[in-house]
């Protein structure tokens, strides 16, 4: 499965948190602990905000060890929400369309897991997206259905009811075609002003999240510091050092919304 990372709290230059940290977003591309893929090596991507009205976002297919330009460019933007994502591609194929976070207007999209038997439900479930978020999908992936079957949803309006209603939408769709494999995910999505996450499986085990605890200090791979404010957070697929104290994890089944430096957990479908 992929591994993902959003931050929000004080402007910071990105590589801060997404190259430096001792278990880093970058290590975990070559090495994840918590994932049943241990390299993720099919693309990756990072979006962040800044003073304008959309997000940026940067792509490549290439692993994210293997590309000089995210360290440069990740040294010289600073933003005070951002997402990054590497991917280990399940079932489609390794081109940029394909990358997370996704884009649509103000919103940032990124997943972890998988639509088990997407294949066989890709059809209906594409046809319940509205036409005109329809008109500008570009990648074949789980995820980018998932996004647009969250914005038809009201992801807008009301962000956790339009990713649960996502969520039951797949699951319909999952149990009149008769699969049998669990579906399951986290995600996050933001507009810039607030971090959405949920954490979700059908059945059995789901994949780990985590949110840091308020004041951490990470430590670097060079044996220095990185602070993150009294208002700054991370949530994260996996902890991305080895103190167990800096980390709370999502209980499964549940939301949980970043927002003025503030963690809140709550039951996904409460």
């Amino acid at each position: 499965m992929c591994r993902w990372l959003a931050y929000s709290g004080p402007s910071i230059a990105m590589d801060q948190l997404l190259l430096r940290p001792k278990h880093s977003l970058l290590a975990q591309s070559l090495h994840a602990w918590e994932s049943t893929f241990e390299v993720n090596a099919d693309g990756f991507g990072i979006g962040w905000y800044t003073d304008r009205d959309t997000p940026g976002v940067y792509h490549d297919t290439r692993p994210a060890w293997n590309d000089r330009n995210l360290a440069s460019i990740t040294a010289h933007i600073r933003s005070s929400m951002f997402l990054g994502h590497v991917r280990a591609a399940v079932g489609s194929a390794v081109v940029r369309t394909n990358c997370h976070p996704f884009r649509n207007g103000a919103w940032l999209f990124q997943h972890n897991g998988a639509i088990a038997g997407f294949d066989r439900i890709k059809h209906r479930l594409d046809m319940q997206i509205h036409e005109t978020l329809y008109a500008g999908k570009v990648g074949q992936t789980d995820s980018e259905t998932m996004f647009l079957l969250s914005l038809t949803f009201g992801l807008d309006e009301d962000p956790f009811g339009g990713l649960c209603r996502m969520i039951e939408a797949v699951e319909k769709a999952r149990e009149e075609a008769g699969i049998e494999e669990s579906f399951h995910m986290t995600v996050a999505a933001t507009n810039g002003r607030a971090i959405h996450s949920a954490r979700h499986a059908s059945f059995g085990p789901q994949p780990s999240l985590y949110h840091s605890c308020p004041n951490m200090i990470l430590g670097a791979s060079d044996g220095s510091q990185i602070p993150l404010g009294e208002s700054g957070c991370l949530v994260v697929s996996e902890p991305l050092d080895e103190l167990s104290e800096d980390w709370i994890e999502v209980p499964e089944s549940s939301r949980l919304l970043i927002k003025d430096g503030t963690a809140k957990i709550g039951s996904l479908f409460g």
